[in-house]
């Protein structure tokens, strides 16, 4: 059965104080089939905390979003910085298969510096693999924005270096720039026809080429993609995956939309057949 996840960072922020625990409450009202644990900076001194929290909570938490700063550290590439990196992505793993998580999802560059040093992302690939395999977990690189090159340049450069790689596909990511057309186009057929693409984040992006003041995560409809166009495209090669809604569901107080959630639910549910 295919599942719509939510993201834990759609619904915990700084404006209701990452406080967790709000996800008992809000588990309760939302209709997504379970969640994609989103993991902060701020949480490292919590870990022991949030796992006990989260096991008793008995959550269905099948992907786990690593935190974001890992590659940043693995961008700047120098060696504290990189045994810094590979330190934190061993304690993500650690609490995803703690609490039931099956897949991860990257940041493989981040930050500030983000692509800017490529070939340390490049190169750091087979330890996170090692790490994520020791765990038991499936490791997904996101297309995550750039401010040097695109993507998708480097998902082919990593797919060329290391042909079993998988990757978590974002809307908005490739939107931002401009490259979620590619995703119907012949040359790009290797992402999903040799099952590269292991889970779609959906979201959606009202914003231009590479246009910074408007990267936000957006519900999908209040932006300009052709989800249409995306699902049938989707039903078309039969993907039988999950997918996650990431979009900003709390505003400036930190009160959740759930409504807004659950209708995104509804949405999706109705075109992934």
């Amino acid at each position: 059965m295919k599942k719509i996840l939510c993201s834990t960072g759609a619904l915990i922020g700084i404006p209701n104080g990452r406080d967790f625990r709000l996800l008992e409450p809000l588990s309760k009202q939302l209709t997504c089939n379970g969640f994609e644990f989103m993991m902060y900076s701020s949480w490292y001194e919590k870990v022991e905390e949030i796992r006990e929290f989260l096991q008793e909570l008995k959550l269905f938490i099948p992907v786990f979003h690593c935190e974001k700063s890992i590659g940043e550290y693995i961008s700047k590439g120098n060696p504290e910085e990189l045994s810094e990196a590979f330190r934190r992505f061993e304690v993500n793993c650690d609490l995803a298969k703690s609490i039931g998580a099956e897949k991860l999802v990257l940041h493989l560059w981040s930050g500030m510096v983000s692509d800017s040093n490529f070939q340390s992302n490049l190169a750091a690939y087979p330890r996170l693999r090692e790490l994520a395999d020791f765990y038991g977990l499936v490791l997904g690189i996101e297309n995550v924005v750039c401010n040097v090159e695109n993507p998708m340049k480097h998902l082919c450069e990593l797919r060329e270096a290391y042909p079993e790689i998988r990757f978590v596909f974002d809307t908005k990511m490739a939107a931002f720039h401009e490259e979620l057309e590619q995703l119907y186009e012949k040359e790009y057929e290797w992402l999903w026809k040799d099952g590269h693409i292991c889970h779609y984040h959906v979201n959606d992006y009202n914003g231009g080429y590479m246009d910074w003041a408007n990267l936000r995560t957006l519900r999908i409809g209040s932006g300009k993609l052709d989800f249409e166009r995306f699902f049938a495209f989707i039903r078309e090669i039969g993907y039988e995956g999950d997918y996650t809604l990431e979009a900003t569901a709390f505003n400036s107080e930190g009160v959740v939309d759930v409504e807004m959630v659950n209708k995104q639910v509804v949405y999706v549910r109705e075109h992934i057949g």
